[in-house]
This record gives C-alpha cells, structure tokens and sequence, in this order.
C-alpha cells in the first residue's frame, strides 16, 4: 500500500512496482513505470525553470524589494515587475487593486450602495498568485503574534477564510503599488 500524497507516492511506486508478487498487472507495471519516469522529467524541468526565475528575482532590484512582502516569492515579484513595468500610470494603490481585478462589484440603486463578490476583471494571473501567496501566509499564521496575524486571525473569525485570503491579497497589492510606485522598501507599517 502506497501512502497518501503525491511526493510519498512517487517515491514509493517503484519499490512498489519492482515487487512482482504484488498482483499488479505486467502491462499496468509497465504504463506506471513510464509515467513515473515522465513525472520526474517534468519535476526537473519546473525545477530548472524555478531556479531561472530566482535568478532573475535576484537581478531586479524592484522584485527582490517586493519579495520582502509576506506571501510575495520570486514568481509573484517578477510577473508583477514585468506586467505592470511603471506603477506610477496607476493613480494610486486602490486603482491597482481595481485593474487586477480585487475589487468588490456594486449592486447599487436608490442611492443605497451593495457590495457582491470580487470582479474579477483584470489581469488573473497576477491576482491569482497574490491570492495563492496570502493563502500561504494564513496557513502559517497559528504560529506568528504580530499586530498583521492578529488581525488576520480576527478577519478570519468574522468573514471566513476565502475572503481574509483576498483581502490580505487586496492588501499586499496596494503594497506593491507604494514600493514600486514611490521606491519604497518593505515595512509593516508600509502595509498597515
């Protein structure tokens, strides 16, 4: 029996298939083998690609100051440096936010404003890698107990995890937008 998850089963497949009494078909054998070969062929490869885009994290100087950003890696700093190019055509951080696509949509008549779910309207990849990186950092906020993770854990308590992910995301982009905008550097209280 192979445990659970794909890393356990890929190191455990070829024990497994080298085991000839374990009733497991020759030609089914055979398919598994080639496919845990190609897995591993592409685990090199994503491999080698994450290492050239590190290295191109490192080269620029806008994205290793973004990287200092909780939920931030190399490949949210540099889509974001070589998506937007100049921060300063937005007018300011909420109309970033607006063009990535964060923004609640309004149901509004008579004068009486409704906010729905977010618009979804810009750029998806780079929303949905600071959505991925904030999720990241609340997976990680039970053992942090600063002012931000207080806050988040209280978010989370009234709104759920779904939206304190976006929000934090909202948060962090509006961020992104004051480093690269004024060449600003990371601080928590640049993101307070």
């Amino acid at each position: 029996m192979i445990p659970k998850g794909r890393y356990q089963a890929r190191h455990q497949l070829p024990v497994v298939l080298d085991d000839a009494g374990n009733g497991i078909p020759d030609l089914a054998r055979q398919a598994l083998l080639e496919v845990n070969e190609r897995i591993r062929d592409l685990d090199a490869r994503i491999l080698a690609y994450d290492r050239r885009i590190e290295a191109l994290a490192r080269e620029s100087e806008a994205a290793r100051r973004l990287m200092a950003i909780p939920g931030v890696g190399p490949v949210t700093a540099t889509a974001v440096v070589s998506t937007v190019g100049r921060a300063t055509e937005f007018k300011n951080g909420r109309q970033f936010v607006a063009w990535l696509g964060m923004v609640p949509r309004q149901y509004s008549t008579g004068g009486k404003v409704r906010l729905g779910k977010i618009t979804k309207r810009g750029d998806v990849y780079l929303r949905t890698l600071l959505i991925h990186g904030s999720r990241s950092v609340l997976a990680r906020l039970a053992q942090k107990t600063d002012r931000q993770s207080a806050w988040l854990r209280s978010l989370i308590e009234r709104r759920g995890f779904g939206r304190t992910a976006v929000a934090l995301a909202a948060k962090n982009a509006r961020t992104i937008w004051a480093m690269l905008a004024k060449g600003q550097t990371y601080s928590p209280t640049l993101a307070a």
